[in-house]
């Protein structure tokens, strides 16, 4: 059937009048500019970057719709260009904004009932998605839609380039589902950028423009028209590509989340939204992602190094393949920058290796076992209750305790008999540790941990002696800072995962190297006494003192200076190392999130061999040297007494001490093994409130002070009160202090209690 040549209708014609008419009536429509819509484009994911603005993550922050990055149209396939343009809009560089021959054309295809093309544009189709009030409902675009969306047009063509109008309408264009722009569909089907689209690729995309839910065979043969334009000397093989499209559009390869650095990523984010929830209660309704910012990408950039990331990521997902058939599955992994906090490393998971990926190691409690020890004989040391060249006696112990006998045990099962506390520490015997507890208390230490960050949900009394080998649960990150504390001289600091401007409105973790711009934080007033943190530092760091238990030839010797911890939980659950070096603080954990025991895996065997490769890559360009001592230490030459058998319990070495606790000689017979290892206070309890009733006569209300130890002398409120293992005390009201002093005048143990209520009052008060 032959037409007449192009002839408009009288259709065509009353729309042009009308288009013309309401192009007069608005002669200033407001167009937005390009840069516009480029500034305010959104992804539905989070960039998450390290330090350097590296890329480590893309977090899914927008659930409703999949929107990738902006992509400007010179990172778009040729191919990709033609098809589009072939498809929906053939004399795009031709016209202004309205195709009046397509108009024409589909008014007359509507006269005749023909099937057409339509006459929307480009342009008319990017006017429609920048304006919501011109967007298409479900029964379609009413008539005075479709006039302002003509007049919106032919106002964007006059204010923007045709570059600028197809790369904008590549970007925002919807697809399939809930895919919208070209970086997402990209990705989405074909996995892939723009940039790499073939012809194949492209015909399939510019389809789904016209049908973007449409069945895959409606999808293909549309795609086969288009190929057909874009080659119109080759044979397109229309069964091959019906294939290609059903397997396309099934495919979900742009993942919602994928990168190195998972779990920090989402820490981060939350933290962001936490605090702009902080700031305003009303953002709790944007969810996760960050506040919009005037460039076009949402990022968030971290205190993170990629190249330390992906390294630690890869070293413990290639450790935990050895220790497989061991049982063992899960693993983390924390990097601590000493002097600010700032997170270097944070790998929360095994990652395909575990069944549990979704689960942070870094923040999940778990119990930390033997890790515990450094921060209990730092307290002690601080508070003058041993020195490291104390003797403490390693044999079965039976102490009595509410709950029964507890009898602590080696992970050997065997003991040593007396040993200097620089020995029981860095060999990790634990019936010393237990020993060491008894003079502290457990409450006591319980309280130190709660200071130094360590989240500890019950009292000190609730786990009893057991707190001393790690029976509380704590995080890895927790635990790593708290040694940080110990690196940086008992001063306690939190950590940072997020950069912080400075004042000069510069970024902190942004210098080249990976070092930090930020100038160190003013010191705080320290936790720990510096000189109890720099002995326990020394004995961490010795590998003689470790030679019990570790032997020579140690993963934990390095050829540099450190000082590292190992630990195992009950029933092997938890295996863990962490240390630190004159600038890193590393902790790693070895586990199973679910819970069960490894098989036959030690400290060394475990998290250490981890933790030494990640501190080697650490300092290989990078010296680590001992920390200089403190003031009010003391270095004095020691020798120890003889054993059982005769011959010296340690051989004479030099010690640190803090000034005034120094002597030459350690003997069993001096007072510094047993007797100190027993003085204790048993009654009260370290926290207890005592209440004073009213309804009894108050001389008649006694608080019954018990105690073990030989030779030892109570003081309440730094006066003396008592001699002997038992006192009565009459309250009053007030916070006291609690001492148990040995034959020397040493405070060897103590209490802290509250008395409240009325106190004793005198006949003379009464007159």
């Amino acid at each position: 059937m032959q037409f007449a040549p192009f002839i408009p209708t009288r259709k065509a014609l009353a729309l042009a009048a009308a288009v013309l008419a309401a192009a007069s009536a608005h002669p200033a429509w407001a167009v937005v500019s390009f840069d516009e819509v480029k500034r305010e484009f959104r992804s539905s994911d989070t960039a998450v970057l390290d330090r350097n603005g590296e890329l480590l993550q893309r977090v899914r922050t927008d659930p409703t719709v999949r929107r990738g990055q902006w992509t400007g149209l010179a990172d778009v396939s040729p191919a990709l260009r033609t098809a589009m343009v072939l498809s929906e809009d053939k004399r795009f560089f031709e016209h202004s904004g309205i195709d009046w021959r397509a108009v024409s054309a589909a008014a007359w295809g509507n006269l005749w009932n023909t099937r057409t093309r339509g006459a929307s544009t480009i342009t008319m189709q990017l006017s429609g998605l920048l304006d919501d009030d011109l967007r298409r409902a479900s029964g379609g675009r009413s008539f005075t839609q479709k006039i302002s969306q003509t007049v919106a047009a032919a106002q964007l063509e006059r204010s923007w380039r045709k570059d600028q109008i197809l790369e904008a309408y590549l970007n925002t264009v919807p697809f399939r589902g809930e895919i919208v722009g070209i970086d997402a569909l990209s990705r989405t089907l074909f996995g892939k950028a723009p940039s790499g689209l073939d012809a194949r690729e492209a015909a399939v995309a510019s389809a789904l423009v016209r049908a973007p839910n449409a069945r895959p065979n409606v999808v293909a043969q549309r795609a086969c028209e288009v190929l057909r334009a874009m080659e119109p000397q080759q044979k397109v093989d229309c069964e091959a590509l019906d294939m290609f499209t059903s397997a396309a559009v099934q495919r979900r390869a742009f993942d919602a989340n994928e990168g190195i650095a998972p779990h920090a990523s989402r820490r981060v984010l939350r933290e962001l939204r936490d605090l702009r929830e902080l700031r305003d209660p009303k953002a709790a309704d944007a969810g996760t992602a960050p506040s919009p910012k005037k460039d076009k990408d949402a990022a968030v950039r971290t205190t993170l190094r990629a190249p330390l990331q992906r390294f630690a990521l890869d070293t413990l997902q290639r450790h935990l393949r050895e220790l497989r058939e061991r049982h063992v599955e899960d693993g983390a992994l924390v990097v601590l920058d000493n002097a600010t906090g700032e997170v270097l490393a944070w790998v929360g998971s095994s990652g395909p290796l575990s069944q549990a990926a979704e689960v942070d190691g870094v923040t999940a409690l778990r119990q930390p076992g033997s890790t515990l020890k450094p921060l209990l004989y730092g307290q002690a040391i601080a508070e003058r209750r041993l020195t490291a060249a104390s003797l403490i006696e390693d044999s079965s112990a039976q102490i009595s305790t509410a709950s029964g006998l507890y009898i602590p045990q080696n992970y050997d099962r065997r003991f040593k008999g007396p040993v200097s506390a620089r020995t029981a520490l860095a060999a990790s015997l634990n019936v010393p540790a237990v020993r060491t507890l008894v003079m502290v208390s457990p409450e006591s230490f319980a309280r130190e941990l709660r200071a130094a960050g360590l989240p500890l949900r019950e009292s000190g009394d609730y786990y009893g002696y057991s707190l001393a080998l790690g029976s509380a649960e704590v995080s890895l990150l927790s635990l790593t800072n708290a040694y940080r504390m110990l690196a940086n001289g008992g001063r306690y600091g939190t950590t940072t995962l997020t950069v912080q401007p400075t004042a000069t409105g510069t970024a902190t973790g942004a210098a080249p190297g990976g070092k930090s711009k930020a100038a160190t934080p003013p010191p705080s007033p320290p936790l720990l006494d510096p000189r109890a943190a720099f002995i326990v530092g020394d004995i961490l760091s010795d590998p003689n003192a470790r030679t019990r238990t570790f032997g020579l030839d140690s993963i934990l010797s390095t050829r540099f200076w450190t000082a590292v911890k190992t630990g195992t939980s009950k029933d092997m659950r938890d295996n863990w190392a962490v240390g630190w070096s004159q600038r890193y603080t590393v902790g790693v954990w070895v586990g199973n999130a679910s819970g069960e025991s490894m098989w036959d895996v030690s400290g060394t065997s475990g998290a250490a061999p981890v933790w030494a490769e990640v501190m080697r890559f650490l300092h290989a360009r990078e010296p680590s040297r001992a920390p200089a001592p403190p003031a009010g230490l003391v270095e004095s030459r020691v020798e120890f007494g003889p054993g059982p058998d005769g011959s010296p319990l340690e051989a004479a070495r030099s010690e640190w001490f803090l000034q005034g606790t120094e002597q030459p000689l350690f003997a069993l017979d001096t007072g510094m093994a047993n007797d100190i290892g027993f003085a204790r206070i048993t009654s009260p309890s370290d926290g207890t409130i005592i209440a004073v009733d009213p309804d009894i006569p108050p001389l008649r209300q006694r608080v019954r002070f018990e105690s073990e130890g030989r030779g030892v002398q109570w003081r309440i409120d730094g006066k003396f009160f008592a001699r002997g293992n038992t006192a009565q005390w009459l309250p009053w009201p007030g916070r006291h202090v609690i001492e148990l002093v040995d034959g020397a005048g040493k405070v060897v143990d103590q209490r802290r209690i509250e008395v409240r209520g009325a106190g004793v009052v005198t006949k003379s008060a009464r007159r």
